[in-house]
């Protein structure tokens, strides 16, 4: 069971925090398709402290996505005090410290995974957030910085000393960084140790993924992070699987919906060319699979205003419906 403050839920599925990809239009999109809680981008203490206002901005949360957590992130304790405090204000169902990135620029600076270099000082980092805000306080880490210093049995107790409600564990190392597979069975090894609910994260990307996790784990929940950006549908098909339902590939009718009603959702809290530009992560993985979408790619890349996609995605769309054989070549 997570539970977490006044969130109680059986075996939920997790949107991970992503830089440059949680923002509000990708949370609205993968809480429609069933994500039970949701995370923001994770937001830098310094910033929020110096009260810049691109950092401010990803404190923006809404009521469809409850439950929502915002997640913080840095290397010194008064700022992420003073940091959480601020978030506080945002009355977010979760405050999550990130103690898992494993970029050198944060990690090399103490920051995200690099607190595991420092069991002693993460545990007063996180009691001394736990008692600064009323939120529930969770952490996301790794095993260790390397596989020589695995040392997330040591860690996760000390985290649940500290006060958190929860502890999410990406089942690598700091350098593995995304290589290689997740190493599940430390899911177990950790719940034998604590008490609170601990969630999987890591080599989820596909809904049967998510059926594993939880049959092979005790997982409270699933965490799900790149599996979602290319395919935000996982949260559903993951759901019918849970219900012992089969599930359908997705349309090229949806997949074009989609981006469509995503970039919508983009426009309406970024500029056009903005939004459009930071958009053009997605279209690899909505378009996966269907014939030609290289090329309406490159296409769609070549873009900066929001009605010249409309037209290249309707008449996409229109091509592949003369040559439905081939729609379903591809489950993604």
């Amino acid at each position: 069971m997570f539970k977490v403050g006044k969130i109680e839920l059986e075996k939920p599925l997790l949107l991970a925090p992503m830089e440059d990809v949680t923002d509000l239009a990708f949370r609205k999109i993968c809480k429609e398709f069933g994500a039970d809680v949701v995370y923001t981008e994770f937001v830098n203490s310094d910033g929020l402290i110096r009260s810049n206002k691109k950092t401010e901005k990803k404190l923006e949360i809404t009521d469809f996505e409850r439950p929502v957590g915002i997640q913080i992130y840095g290397g010194n304790l008064e700022p992420m005090i003073e940091a959480a405090k601020i978030v506080e204000q945002k009355n977010p169902d979760i405050i999550d410290i990130n103690a898992g990135c494993w970029v050198k620029k944060i990690a090399g600076r103490g920051a995200g995974a690099g607190l595991l270099k420092d069991p002693c000082y993460m545990q007063t980092m996180v009691e001394s957030i736990v008692k600064a805000v009323s939120v529930p306080v969770t952490v996301k880490t790794r095993l260790g910085w390397d596989e020589k210093s695995i040392n997330i049995l040591e860690v996760a107790k000390r985290i649940e000393d500290a006060g958190a409600a929860a502890l999410t564990l990406h089942c690598r190392t700091k350098v593995q960084g995304h290589s290689g597979q997740a190493d599940w069975s430390w899911i177990n090894k950790v719940k034998e140790v604590v008490g609170i609910p601990v969630a999987l994260n890591g080599s989820v990307f596909e809904a049967e993924d998510v059926i594993r996790a939880f049959n092979e784990t005790n997982a409270d929940a699933v965490m799900i992070a790149r599996g979602a950006i290319e395919h935000p549908w996982i949260f559903r098909e993951a759901k019918l699987l849970m219900e012992n339902k089969n599930y359908h590939p997705v349309s090229p009718e949806e997949r074009i919906e989609t981006i469509i009603r995503h970039l919508k959702y983009s426009l309406e809290i970024k500029d056009e060319r903005g939004a459009i530009i930071t958009f053009r992560k997605y279209y690899a993985g909505y378009l996966k699979g269907l014939p030609g979408s290289k090329d309406v790619r490159i296409k769609l890349y070549q873009q900066s205003e929001y009605n010249p996609i409309e037209e290249i995605l309707f008449d996409y769309l229109d091509k592949l419906k003369t040559n439905e054989l081939q729609i379903f070549e591809s489950k993604k």
